[in-house]
Order: C-alpha cells, then sequence, then structure tokens
C-alpha cells in the first residue's frame, strides 16, 4: 500500500466514480480522504468499497481556511476536487497555502453570474509557481480528454490542425420525463446560455441552440447536434497551433429540449434570488431540488455516450480529417462502479490524470490545462482504465 494520502473534495456521482477508480489503484493513491458539505454522501460512497481505506469526513469548500486546515490536519499528497464549480478557487487557494499539488474537472463558474471561463484560475499560474506545485485544470472528459484528443491529434496526424468540433453524445434513457445526468443547477445554465465558438481569431455568439447539425454517431447511430459554449475551447485556441475554427456540440432529444424552454420561459432559470411568501429563494436552485438527484440515475440509465473529435488539417502538404472518439455503457459502467456513464467518463479521467501527477509522468510548476503534456502515456491510461478509444480516418 502507498503512504500517499489522496483528498478527495465532493461527493456526488463523479466524486463516487473517482473513488472506485483510486481503490483500483491503490498502490498509487494510498489512504483516501473523502470530504463534502454532506458526511453521510460521503459514508454511503466509503460502504461500497468496505475494504479500502477511506476516511470521511466535512468540510464547507466554500471556507478556504477550513480547507486549508484539513489538508494539513491530513497531511495531503495531492487534492482532487470534484465539487461545485463556485468552489475551484477557494480550494486553489487552499492548496497554494499549503503547497499540495491540485486538479478538477471543470472550471470556474462565477455562481451569481451564468458564464464559466479560465481567467480567475489561469490568474493563480504565478502563485502556484511560487508555491512549487503543479494545478491540472479541466481533468474529466469534455474538458479533459478532449483536450488530450487533440493533443494526441496535433502530435501523430497533421502538421497543422485547421478545424476542430467537439462532439458529445448522450443517448442513455433513464425513464424520467425531465432529468438531468449532472448537478442540474450546473447543467441547465450551461444548455440555456448564449451559443459560442471561435473562428478567425475571435469569438462568434449564436442564440442558444440557434445552430444544429445532424451526427452519425458510431454505435449510436444518427442524433441531433446543438451548437454550445464549452470551456475546453478557450485553452485549446491557445495551444493548438494553426487553428482557424473550433466549436463544440452537444445531442439533446425534443423532449428535453420541450421541457427546458417551458422552464425557461416562467422563469425557473433565474439565478437571481426572488421573494415567494416572505423567503428569498433562486428560482433556479428550487428547480434542482424538484428533479431527480443525478447520483439516483445509474441504476435506471440505458443507453450509451460517445464523446469525440473531428479535427480537419495538413500533413505533408496534404488536407485530411479524422475522429477520435470513445463509446461508454450506461450499464456497464453501473455494473463497475454503481454511477452511469456520464459520472464514469469524466470520474476516470480525473483519476488518470491525479495518477499521472503522482507518478512524475506530468511535471511542472504553475497552472496547465491537459493538452499542455504529452497525450499518449495519457491515451494507454484510458485504454488500461476503462475508457478504449478509436480513432478513424474520414
Amino acid at each position: 500500500m502507498s503512504d500517499i494520502t489522496t483528498l478527495i473534495i465532493g461527493a456526488g456521482g463523479v466524486s463516487r466514480v473517482v473513488v472506485h477508480k483510486c481503490v483500483q489503484n491503490a498502490e498509487i493513491f494510498g489512504t483516501i480522504v473523502l470530504a463534502s458539505r454532506t458526511k453521510k454522501r460521503c459514508d454511503e460512497i466509503k460502504a461500497e468499497l468496505s475494504d479500502a481505506k477511506i476516511e470521511t469526513t466535512f468540510i464547507d469548500a466554500d471556507d478556504t481556511n477550513a480547507l486549508i486546515k484539513l489538508i494539513k490536519k491530513v497531511n495531503a499528497n495531492i487534492v482532487i476536487n470534484v465539487a461545485l464549480p463556485y468552489q475551484d478557487l477557494t480550494i486553489m487557494d487552499a492548496c497554494i497555502a499549503t503547497s499540495t499539488p491540485y486538479l478538477d474537472t471543470a472550471n470556474y463558474e462565477h455562481p451569481d453570474e451564468a458564464k464559466f471561463e479560465y481567467k480567475e484560475q489561469w490568474a493563480r499560474d504565478a502563485k502556484f509557481k511560487e508555491a512549487g506545485i503543479m494545478g491540472l485544470l479541466g481533468s474529466g472528459f469534455d474538458p479533459g480528454v478532449t483536450n488530450v484528443f487533440c493533443a494526441y491529434a496535433q502530435k501523430h496526424y497533421f502538421d497543422s490542425i485547421e478545424t476542430i468540433d467537439i462532439l458529445d453524445c448522450n443517448a442513455g434513457d433513464h425513464g424520467y420525463p425531465f432529468a438531468t445526468n449532472f448537478n442540474p443547477e450546473i447543467n441547465l445554465r450551461e444548455v440555456s446560455a448564449k451559443g459560442r465558438y471561435w473562428e478567425n481569431g475571435e469569438w462568434i455568439d449564436t442564440a442558444p441552440m440557434e445552430i444544429k447539425m445532424i451526427w452519425d454517431y458510431p454505435q449510436i447511430g444518427k442524433k441531433d447536434s446543438y451548437l454550445l459554449y464549452h470551456e475546453e475551447m478557450e485553452s485549446l485556441v491557445k495551444h493548438i497551433k494553426g487553428l482557424k475554427r473550433i466549436r463544440f456540440f452537444m445531442t439533446f432529444g425534443e423532449s428535453y429540449l420541450t421541457h427546458m424552454k417551458c422552464l425557461e420561459n416562467v422563469g425557473m432559470l433565474g439565478i437571481k434570488e426572488i421573494e415567494h411568501n416572505g423567503t428569498k429563494i433562486v428560482p433556479m436552485e428550487f428547480l434542482a431540488t424538484l428533479l431527480p438527484d443525478p447520483s439516483t440515475l445509474g441504476a435506471r440509465t440505458k443507453g450509451k455516450t460517445n464523446i469525440g473529435i473531428v479535427a480537419t488539417g495538413i500533413k505533408d502538404g496534404v488536407k485530411k480529417s479524422i475522429y477520435i472518439y470513445q463509446v461508454s455503457d450506461h450499464e456497464e459502467c453501473f455494473k463497475e462502479v454503481n454511477s452511469q456513464a456520464v459520472s464514469y467518463t469524466t470520474g476516470v479521467p480525473a483519476m488518470i490524470g491525479a495518477k499521472l501527477i503522482l507518478e512524475g509522468k506530468w511535471q511542472g510548476k504553475g497552472v496547465f490545462n491537459m493538452e499542455e503534456f504529452d497525450p499518449d502515456i495519457f491515451m494507454e491510461e484510458l485504454n488500461k482504465q476503462g475508457l478504449p478509444w478509436h480513432i478513424k480516418e474520414l
């Protein structure tokens, strides 16, 4: 058993996957300390792995001082942040104060503004350097694996990449008329926001769901796919040489879109406080309490996910396109880790990123995005850890 202590903050569906996969790689991760505002959820995850070396505790991830005390108390060698994106900065600051490597799966999102960007996390680069530690941002699937797919394509298939389309399809069916596959507030804010893509050096905004295309996803079939803004594009435009355009598409069924539009029309997607019978509430937060808990969807979700990238560029003077993608089965994921594929495809890459940091295979001082490191070893780990991928030329 390793003498490493791995501190995991958050106890939702993704955290469950991260804990299971860290236990499967216990020789690297050693003792796991699982901390959340809801300790009961931590204990439930621990109970699924009764033979593993797991400790659970309470933490308010909005409280930097409390985080600092916890990191010092458990003598953490790495912090894996799978809490809410609102809490990225407080957790990063605690890691800076304690000189502890940091990893997350989604970039910072302000609680009072439906906007997510890397600006405030990148601004901590100098402090991470001063502390002599590494911060790895967005080590989920998208962002995360999609960034690594792009880096892999750049390294092995192109002299320069001109266009990238990131394609995210969840063809799972949970049986509910309307539910979200991860935190409802984060999911609905993301989907109802304006679309955005990058072309010829500038960002272009679109109305929500304005641009649609039909894509034939391997092992799933043709699905309506809608252009959204997604955070990995912000870093990829900095690091993929020769890039002229990058877009992100996600699939949605008509039922989902109809429900979401209705909720938006009646104000249920609002993120500002309103007064109801003398009590101040945030409509989006209230809606989240009414919707099914995403962590309970695993046992009833059937179907598959397919997430990948299509890259077009130049190799030896010839234009070519390749498609790199990964397919996961919801039921198979649940059999392994008691979570559906959306959580699985996020949690496994989080574990892999942390593993590469602890093994010293991805090294650096400062704040980094996934595509800045050698993609080959990450791609090898995907095949070993349950996310086998495919490449085909188009």
